[in-house]
């Protein structure tokens, strides 16, 4: 799935949990390199570095972050967060979440083999145990939080974002900001397309047929442009909105999203109360709610926790000054990465906006 472009003190907290730093038990101590203490404990320049390097193992795009003031604060605060949640974590949280974690790290080696696995741990400098517990501590966190979530707070949660659960058969047709050649397009060109695509709609040609030859999406190409019974949150905003408010059978004007313009047609529409939700659903809502509560432990618990925070000083900047590219960014800069989804280990539709 394509992330949403936010900054990174925008992502969600679920997110964060994923690419937050740990307190990994594998390090050694250093008293003399303590990067924050903190009421019960503090992190050595050891651990925080050990940490640093699970970081960008996990997530590569994150190099380029680490060394600004900024994000190096927001990522050892959460380094401090998990290691103190997880360690004032119930029984049960522990014993689940080390389950989790243990799962999760299979389902890494799984998908590249130990061979390699092990050689991407070697360049991080980083041994199994580091990123079992750095794990461990994330999903012990998560659990513990997870589990003081009662059902009134999901039902609440539930009852503010209902439409998101709207079951809806959609068709469309894509028309990408990049053609399939690879060859970027302007927004203006693929409206022009998605309005000869609708023109053609509205005078009777088959819907599956002109999702062959024009529609740009490859998770719905194969079926005729159709997503069917499908909960209409795990859309992006715009195309959710359309799937809610579109009258049935009715060919729509091109709805521009991130991913280009959308020709859309609603086949089927339904409300799903609180007692249809799947368990899925629903444990889905309560992994929301104990992000949030992690989130809210994080803005208004750990201010009073910390004692002393002395950051490793980044590297002095060398006296050559960096190029500047034609189109204003800089070099820095890098394209959302895009995630496979965990049910079919295939990416996600483009228009799916979360994995829920």
């Amino acid at each position: 799935m394509l992330l949403n472009k936010k900054t990174w003190k925008l992502v969600s907290i679920t997110l964060v949990a994923v690419l937050a730093l740990s307190l990994l038990s594998a390090c050694g101590k250093d008293n003399k390199d303590v990067v924050v203490s903190y009421k019960g404990g503090e992190v050595t320049l050891a651990e925080y570095n050990v940490g640093m390097n699970v970081l960008t193992f996990l997530s590569p795009e994150y190099a380029q972050l680490v060394e600004m003031e900024d994000f190096k604060t927001y990522l050892v605060n959460q380094q401090v967060a998990f290691k103190y949640l997880s360690a004032k974590a119930s029984e049960e949280a522990k014993t689940k979440g080390g389950q989790t974690a243990t799962d999760q790290l299979a389902k890494m080696k799984e998908s590249v083999g130990d061979e390699i696995f092990t050689q991407m741990l070697e360049e991080k400098k980083l041994t199994e145990a580091d990123l079992k517990g750095y794990l461990e501590q994330v999903m012990i966190s998560m659990e513990d939080m997870t589990l003081k979530v009662k059902d009134e707070e999901v039902k609440a949660q539930y009852d503010a974002t209902k439409q998101d659960y709207t079951v809806a058969s959609v068709r469309h047709v894509l028309i990408s900001t990049t053609d399939a050649e690879g060859k970027e397009r302007t927004m203006e060109a693929a409206l022009k397309i998605a309005k000869d695509v609708k023109s053609k709609l509205d005078k009777g040609a088959d819907f599956a047929t002109i999702v062959k030859e024009y529609s740009e999406d490859p998770g719905s190409v194969d079926n005729g442009g159709l997503y069917e019974d499908t909960a209409v949150g795990k859309w992006v905003p715009e195309f959710k909105e359309s799937a809610l408010t579109l009258p049935l059978d009715t060919i729509s004007e091109p709805v521009e999203t991130s991913y280009g313009y959308h020709v859309m047609k609603v086949e089927s529409r339904t409300e799903t109360t609180f007692e249809e939700l799947t368990q899925e659903q629903k444990d889905s809502i309560k992994n929301l709610l104990g992000s949030n509560k992690i989130d809210e432990f994080m803005t208004k618990d750990l201010p009073g926790l910390i004692k002393k925070v002395n950051l490793p000083e980044s590297p002095k900047a060398t006296e050559e000054v960096p190029t500047v590219p034609e189109n204003g960014q800089d070099s820095t800069g890098t394209e959302e990465p895009t995630t496979p989804d965990a049910s079919t280990g295939k990416e996600d539709a483009p228009v799916t906006e979360t994995g829920k």
